[in-house]
């Protein structure tokens, strides 16, 4: 999404943003009268923050472009989103030929590594997931790699070293033995060892999250130069320079394995954000009710159930000002 480079999402608020969506569903009816586009304009201009909310709402919605002059968008969603992700394995596969016909193998993969942003990496990734989807890979060595929504990683694997680079998203591990050669994860924050172990590393941002399930994992961020070993239990978050002590944790998977959220007195705030990483559109949130507190497990793989149940249980409702945009307001 492409935010003012001072503005972040999280920095708009909620009635911003639904302003900013009335309009476009208003421009986009086809009902607008000249003077509805005029005072659309005196919107837009009032302030920066009305721009980065309407790019917001444009980045969203260029990407369902194919839905909206459709007599019902919410079917012909889920007919796109299939053809979607048959399509972007086509073109994996297209790409890939391509480039290595024109530059070679090794050509290929340092132009990919050096000049490519993260994003175009993971759609080029070898292992990747859709927003919503969760998919499990075996690697040549028995490795077993679990891939939770919107991630991306890369296997290089040699004769000395296992390793795979987690590009984007989360993913959970569980490390075949192999007493010739490591098994590495790095990212940009840094390398993380696995020492016989099963565990979970998520990618957010300028970070890497870190949890062990089992045996332990020594993290080495990229700058710092220092080592430590987390263990079993326990979890922590590092940066290129540095880690942070690491806490414990709860010693089962994680949930999210299980296709659950699991909030024990989660703010509701906290709960949008994480369904936020399984659908695609959309999910806002009135600052009114954004404490609430939320207690149950909810439905990763299916977030218009998790909505609805949060309305049972909250004193909330939904708002939906088109098929990609919902909100969580109040209830009046």
């Amino acid at each position: 999404m492409s935010l003012s480079s001072t503005t972040t999402l999280d920095e708009l608020s909620h009635t911003t943003l639904e302003q900013a969506a009335e309009w476009y569903a208003l421009l986009r009816s086809g009902d607008a009268s000249e003077q509805d586009r005029s005072r659309w304009q005196a919107w837009l201009h009032t302030s920066n923050e009305h721009r980065a909310a309407w790019r917001h709402v444009e980045d969203i919605s260029r990407s369902f472009a194919p839905l909206q002059d459709t007599l019902d968008p919410r079917t012909t969603a889920g007919n796109l989103f299939a053809a979607n992700a048959r399509l972007r394995q086509r073109r994996r596969t297209l790409l890939s030929v391509g480039v290595l016909a024109g530059t070679g193998v090794l050509g290929w993969a340092a132009w990919r590594h050096a000049l490519l942003p993260d994003t175009m990496l993971a759609w080029t990734a070898d292992h990747r997931s859709a927003t919503g989807e969760q998919r499990e890979v075996t690697l040549p060595d028995g490795t077993q790699v679990r891939l939770n929504t919107a991630s991306a990683f890369n296997v290089d694997y040699s004769a000395t070293l296992r390793r795979i680079v987690l590009l984007e998203g989360e993913i959970f591990v569980s490390t075949a033995t192999d007493a010739q050669r490591p098994f590495v994860v790095d990212t940009d924050q840094g390398r993380l060892r696995a020492l016989g172990t099963r565990f979970n590393a998520h990618r957010i941002e300028d970070e890497t999250r870190l949890a062990v399930y089992q045996g332990a994992v020594e993290v080495r961020p990229a700058e710092s130069g220092n080592a430590a070993v987390v263990r079993s239990g326990w979890q922590t978050r590092f940066t290129r320079d540095g880690m942070a002590a690491p806490s414990a944790h709860n010693i089962e998977e994680p949930a999210w394995t299980r296709g659950i959220l699991i909030a024990d007195d989660l703010p509701l705030r906290d709960v949008v954000r994480e369904l936020r990483r399984y659908r695609r559109g959309h999910i806002g949130l009135d600052d009114s009710v954004a404490d609430l507190k939320v207690y149950g497990n909810l439905p990763l793989h299916d977030t218009d159930r998790a909505l609805l149940m949060l309305t049972t249980a909250l004193p909330v409702q939904l708002r939906e000002t088109f098929p990609w945009w919902i909100s969580l307001e109040a209830r009046r």
